[in-house]
């Protein structure tokens, strides 16, 4: 597992619109460009909050990516503290 590397991903998701687009356009092929785990790239594919929360991925990146991913704030705070 490399947080690091698992973070970078979502950072540049995030913050750079040619990195979103081509997580949008080719996820998979996307999450290849990192060093992560299996574990980290289906939570990532997934956009499984619980497991990326847990995995280490701090609450100011992750909240921004699952915006992107039009999770709602009730499901955010559920998925955070265990509920979904």
């Amino acid at each position: 597992m490399s947080l690091y590397q698992l973070q970078k991903l979502i950072y540049h998701v995030n913050r750079d619109p040619s990195h979103r687009e081509r997580f949008r356009q080719e996820p998979a092929a996307f999450v290849e460009g990192y060093e992560l785990s299996e574990e980290e790239k289906r939570a990532v594919l997934n956009v499984d909050v619980r497991k990326l929360y847990t995995l280490g991925v701090h609450s100011l990146l992750l909240r921004p990516f699952t915006l992107t991913h039009k999770v709602s704030n009730e499901d955010y705070a559920k998925a955070l503290a265990g509920l979904e």
